[in-house]
């Protein structure tokens, strides 16, 4: 009973969200590297830039929700602002330093991605960055010197800008190239030292965007999604090629909500949600096909999708060797728009859920959710998962002595592991576990160092001001205790 021997413990973070070194290396700018800090944790961050009448102007950064700037806008950096990707957490410069402190917790396995932007900068035709394809050799080498085996994600929402400015983004069939190219060489320079990829982070997401949107945006979100999931095939068919032994695997971002109440109109609704939302992409990239319920979907949004043979033969022979995701938080559905109180959280909020209690960021903790959704994907898919990402964004306090203490992490990730255990004993086939951020980041939705999701505290705040050193916080000593245990010392 209990997990079983091999399995995989760590952390996963974001090139874009730790890195920083944003011009350094021969680095491209990307659309974060636009983006400030959101005033509060209760708002969400925005990137501006110039537009067509050469004025300031601002939109929401989250690169999936704007894939390109509105017509005749171009980027530019203000001297009042401050950009808090530029310097993130500063993985770039700390990277041995960070890796060691992971190998210390007793992690056998670390989540990270390649910035695309560091190996082709200028796209296939202005050549490969071998600076960049260097630095993360490095990265690599390093951590099969501690024992931890990577497992990389290609691509976390940061394409280099000269791609939109050439191509305007993923409804361009010119960015499936693109993206092959850059897999290629990834697959080939670390042959010997990554055997396990993600292709694309969360790339549900986009039906999320669809959803919300108005009804020409919802075909562009339509067509980026099918790009994506072309590319995705076509790499993963690739390093199947060139190694039967490399496994790629699909990336999705774990959106698990229950109907808010028993109507059926709110049990079918949600799993009509379900549907959509996760089945969409992820039965698409499992099975090698579009699952029998998207032409639906596509009817229902107006979109007329042009899916060529080629395409189905993309798909079909470049199938996810296992299921990847994330899990945050549990939502709710309803038709009742005016029972309940509204919630915010991970893409999409739903009702506040009166069963469960709520992070200060208006997330719900719910770790039999977990347990739930472990079991729906494991039924479901029957390919191994990894859940790549879990943890809780709070604010953290640098103690004069330097501790930090944590328990409300600790009891979150507790919580969670323990369900997860539960759910393998009960036969969830799950080969790994990554938190979200074992190392302090940039969130993706607010800019802000501030929400703090790591057992590493950088001392850094959202103005870019401190010394940037590391310190253990008290999960960094509970979590080693679970990695090296194996999951048995909760």
């Amino acid at each position: 009973m209990g997990f079983p021997k091999g399995f995989l413990w760590g952390t996963s973070i974001s090139a874009e969200q730790a890195e920083g070194g944003w011009d350094e290396g021969g680095k491209s700018p990307v659309m974060l590297d636009f983006a400030v800090a959101a005033p509060t944790h209760k708002d969400m961050r925005r990137i501006y830039y110039i537009n067509k009448d050469g004025e300031r102007e601002s939109n929401f950064t989250v690169p999936i929700i704007i894939d390109t700037l509105p017509e005749g806008a171009r980027y530019q950096l203000f001297d009042d602002l401050h950009y808090t990707n530029h310097k993130a957490t500063d993985f770039y410069h700390h990277y041995k330093e960070d890796i060691a402190l992971l190998a210390e917790m007793g992690h056998t396995t670390f989540n990270t991605s390649i910035a695309w932007s560091r190996i082709f900068p200028y796209g296939v035709q202005g050549g490969v960055n071998q600076e960049g394809v260097e630095f993360y050799r490095d990265v690599f080498t390093e951590c099969r010197k501690h024992g931890i085996d990577p497992v990389i994600t290609l691509y976390k929402y940061d394409e280099p800008i000269w791609f939109e400015e050439t191509y305007g983004g993923w409804t361009n069939r010119a960015m499936i190239d693109e993206f092959v190219e850059f897999a290629r060489a990834c697959f080939t320079e670390y042959k010997d030292l990554v055997n396990k990829w993600l292709t694309f982070n969360e790339i549900n997401v986009l039906m999320v965007m669809a959803s919300m949107a108005s009804p020409e945006t919802k075909k562009k979100y339509y067509l980026m999604l099918h790009n994506q999931m072309i590319a995705a095939a076509r790499s993963t068919k690739i390093a199947h090629d060139m190694n039967a032994g490399l496994q790629v695997g699909a990336m999705i971002c774990g959106l698990c909500s229950y109907p808010f109440t028993p109507d059926p109109k709110d049990v079918l609704g949600n799993y009509r949600q379900f549907q959509k939302n996760f089945g969409y992409a992820a039965d698409t990239m499992i099975f090698g096909e579009y699952p029998s319920f998207a032409e639906y979907f596509r009817k229902e949004d107006g979109v007329d999708l042009v899916i060529s043979e080629e395409d189905k033969k993309d798909l079909r022979e470049g199938a996810a060797d296992f299921l990847a995701f994330s899990y945050y938080m549990s939502s709710t559905f309803t038709t009742h728009e005016d029972e309940g109180e509204e919630g915010k959280g991970n893409v999409f909020g739903g009702k506040i859920n009166p069963y469960l209690e709520y992070s200060d960021w208006g997330w719900a903790k719910d770790p039999i959710g977990f347990k739930y959704f472990l079991h729906l994907l494991n039924d479901r898919y029957r390919v191994p998962l990894f859940d790549v990402e879990n943890g809780l964004g709070a604010e953290d306090k640098l103690e004069e002595d330097g501790s930090i203490h944590d328990p409300y992490r600790i009891e979150y990730l507790r919580d969670h592991i323990a369900a997860m255990k539960e759910a393998v004993e009960e036969g969830v086939n799950i080969f790994g576990y990554t938190t979200w951020g074992g190392i302090d980041l940039v969130a993706a939705s607010t800019g802000e160092i501030s929400k703090r999701y790591g057992m590493i505290y950088v001392d850094a705040d959202d103005k870019g001001n401190g010394t940037y050193d590391r310190y253990r916080k008290d999960s960094f000593y509970w979590y080693q205790k679970v990695c090296q245990s194996n999951g048995e010392i909760l």
